[in-house]
């Protein structure tokens, strides 16, 4: 009888060891970025494919977690948001749809998710920007098309932070700010070249601070304001080079406030640190694995995985950072 309850007890605990163990290596953390340290970013799965169905896109454009960690993706195209499993990449369900109703879009672009769960979807053509709750079900529609503050013209990528909603406003060259429940609340930017000045922005992304990083597209440089609104640094200028841009589009933030930025007309993503010490880059314009067309939204998940809307090829690339 002892002898049976040994072996039980050993067969018990060598179970829930690899059980642990199988864990851990299922959640291996990504290696800690830094500027100097040698890093390539390998691709792990491709998500979708051209079409109007289940899990295929005409035309991706921005991302967002929900509140159970999976992936939401607008799509300007087929006028719907998409749910995917991040770690299989399965489709799970789809909302919206082309329609007038007040739960359907015209062409869904921004999309940000506030700490309910709550859902805000920025509609390109009309300006409204839709409230869903975490079932998919609409709350409220606010904003419209305009040129007045709290009105918009091709509202772009957003996010949420310090309590409000950062979005994007490109055709007025500014970034709008809305509370939770849609009331306006400022405006920041303005069109211009000059430091603070913005030229077609298309997105606004908050760090771990509450800074809001613009990607000022026809300016080809970042720019980086307080949760005010507040100028406080840009860089870069139009080029190829390392630190340099080609029409700024999306822009993620990890959590060490590690900056990705993807490129329209270089065909890449580059990586930099909070002080904006270039760390790596990749891709190229093509079809292949690695390689992009005209690339607009990224956003990174808690392993450090990057996903992006390779949007030319009607897909969603998804790499890991890996020491070399």
């Amino acid at each position: 009888m002892k002898m049976l309850l040994k072996t039980l007890i050993s067969v018990v605990i060598f179970t829930c060891l690899s059980i642990t163990f199988a864990g851990q290596q299922s959640q291996t953390p990504a290696p800690h970025l830094k500027a100097g340290m040698k890093v390539q970013f390998e691709h792990v799965m491709t998500i979708g494919s051209k079409g109007r169905g289940e899990g295929q896109f005409q035309y991706v454009e921005d991302f967002a977690w929900d509140i159970n960690g999976n992936l939401l993706v607008t799509d300007a195209v087929n006028a719907n948001v998409q749910v995917f499993n991040k770690t299989t990449g399965d489709f799970i369900t789809q909302f919206g749809g082309p329609g007038d109703e007040e739960e359907r879009f015209e062409k869904p672009e921004g999309i940000a998710v506030d700490p309910f769960g709550n859902i805000f979807v920025a509609d390109h053509l009309s300006g409204y920007i839709k409230k869903f709750d975490k079932n998919h079900n609409h709350l409220k529609t606010f904003s419209d098309f305009g040129t007045e503050p709290g009105e918009n013209m091709e509202a772009e990528f957003m996010d949420i932070a310090n309590g409000l909603l950062y979005m994007a406003d490109t055709g007025n060259n500014r970034v709008e700010v809305f509370d939770l429940e849609g009331h306006f609340q400022f405006v920041f930017g303005g069109k211009g070249s000059a430091p603070g000045k913005m030229r077609r922005p298309e997105a606004a992304k908050a760090d771990s601070q509450g800074n809001i990083w613009v990607s000022d597209f026809g300016n080809n440089r970042i720019q980086l304001y307080s949760k005010e609104g507040k100028f406080l640094k840009q860089w870069g200028k139009e080029g190829s080079a390392p630190g340099e841009f080609r029409k700024p589009t999306g822009i993620a933030i990890d959590s060490s406030d590690n900056i990705y930025v993807g490129e329209l007309h270089n065909d890449r993503i580059q990586v930099f640190d909070k002080d904006l010490n270039f760390i790596a880059r990749w891709g190229k314009f093509g079809n292949k694995v690695g390689e992009f067309g005209k690339i607009h939204g990224l956003i990174v998940d808690d392993r450090g995985y990057v996903y992006v809307a390779d949007t030319a090829n009607n897909r969603i690339q998804v790499f890991k950072p890996v020491s070399r």
